[in-house]
């Protein structure tokens, strides 16, 4: 698959290049999920400059470091003997080489360092000051694991904190890329094949690139492909948690298969639990690892006790509804069986996947302030009053709200204007109120 995007990214990382070329050593992080392309971007705004890439791979210092001589050789033309054991006196030979040369000095996974030596990071601090003003080396480090790379350079107690010049974190794939993509690759696609793309993938480009590479744009295809013997996406889900919580993984594993199953209330959580306290564990999940988001009705105060839980990826969200739920399915080899059961339920797996592709496509319009959903109990009645999505105009007072349904046939229009009613009289009454339902022709 072709490279794809990221200018503004491509933009800000060739600046950054070219005033470490010029003036003096800059230093840039980059973060973001495992697949999400950070090493294609950063090779791409070091084309046709020199380099030396170092892979982090955790292993002994020592060879990690014979390593790491032989490919600053081959990258620079220069010698670092094989034998050196500690990083630090590469890095301190690198920045020496930067007195007389300039080029991109890029660490790959650099927060495995974490568990080969961490006092890397306080050597690399104490040379980086001492030669940055004298040398031109863009130095980029990358890393997967988001609570190490935040902690190595976000803590205040950490000693690489306050030494970078700018942090990017890479995010998925726009909703207009992912058109781009098919287009290119499948002029003929439906918008049904847009959203199985999106469900399936959430915009990351490796779920892509392993797709449109196999030739798979329908559904069907995808799915097909997914959930086939050995395939990546199969395993992709313990790979991308266990890698950011460890040992310890049992509890988090629990919560989002609640959340993906549609229990997704702090009591119906609970309830799954039994004694087990799940408040940190909710926190920690949110804020530390940012796996899930808590959803409130929109205008609701922080206060509320009316909160909902959503998984933020959607790889994540369908490998817990599928993978993990019929996890044996997969285990007894009855692959066929777990494709059927997704086929099955797609149409209403992608209904609510659908609202989060429209959301997703009006904060690309960026003219709302604010862009959400809203829901109450209403009195003597079990079935709430729920709106899909309710978007606050940022220059007028105006609000769009709108209810999501694949098919248009679904929608029943009189039930939808007494939820507008209920809004308007709780929240909106003195706001102008366009409304619409989408469905799959207004992708």
């Amino acid at each position: 698959m072709k490279f794809y995007n990221r200018e503004d990214e491509l933009k800000s990382l060739k600046e950054v290049r070219q005033l470490a070329f010029t003036d003096y050593s800059r230093f840039t992080v980059m973060t973001g999920r495992r697949r999400i392309g950070k090493t294609s971007l950063i090779l791409k705004a070091c084309e046709d400059t020199p380099t030396v890439y170092l892979f982090v791979s955790r292993s002994n210092e020592a060879m990690l470091c014979s390593k790491f001589a032989k490919t600053v050789n081959r990258s620079l033309g220069v010698f670092v003997p094989e034998s050196v054991n500690s990083f630090a006196d590469i890095f301190e030979m690198l920045m020496n080489f930067g007195r007389t040369m300039a080029f991109n000095l890029v660490i790959d996974e650099f927060q495995e360092f974490f568990y080969i030596n961490p006092s890397v990071y306080s050597e690399m601090q104490d040379l980086w000051d001492r030669y940055r003003k004298e040398t031109h080396v863009n130095l980029i480090v990358s890393g997967s694991v988001y609570t190490l790379m935040h902690r190595i350079f976000q803590d205040a107690k950490e000693p690489l904190y306050g030494r970078t010049d700018q942090m990017i974190k890479l995010q998925p794939f726009s909703l207009s890329v992912l058109k781009e993509i098919l287009l290119d690759y499948n002029p003929d696609y439906t918008n049904d094949d847009l959203l199985a793309l999106y469900t399936f993938t959430g915009g990351i480009p490796k779920y892509i690139e392993m797709l449109v590479d196999r030739k798979c744009y329908t559904m069907e295809e995808m799915v097909d492909c997914m959930i086939q013997e050995n395939s990546t996406f199969l395993e992709e889900g313990n790979i991308l948690l266990i890698q950011e919580f460890g040992k310890k993984y049992g509890n988090y594993y629990s919560i989002l298969a609640s959340i993906a199953s549609g229990k997704n209330t702090i009591p119906e959580i609970t309830e799954a639990f039994g004694d087990v306290s799940i408040g940190g564990l909710l926190k920690r999940l949110e804020v530390d690892y940012e796996v899930i988001v808590k959803k409130r009705p929109i205008l609701s105060k922080e206060a509320t006790q009316t909160v909902r839980y959503e998984i933020a990826d959607n790889f994540l969200r369908f490998w817990f509804r599928y993978v993990v739920k019929y996890q044996d399915f997969v285990q007894s080899g009855y692959l066929k069986g777990l494709a059927d059961v997704i086929k099955e339920d797609y149409p209403t797996y992608s209904g609510f996947v659908l609202e989060k592709y429209f959301r997703e496509q009006l904060k690309e319009r960026q003219q709302f302030r604010n862009i959400g959903s809203w829901w109450e109990n209403a009195k003597g009645n079990k079935n709430p009053n729920e709106i899909d999505i309710v978007a606050i105009y940022a220059k007028e007072k105006k609000v769009f709200i709108a209810e999501v349904k694949r098919q248009r046939k679904s929608f029943k229009p009189e039930l939808f204007e007494q939820k507008v009613e209920a809004i308007r009289t709780k929240l909106f009454f003195k706001y102008e109120i366009e409304t619409a339902c989408l469905t799959l022709e207004d992708m």
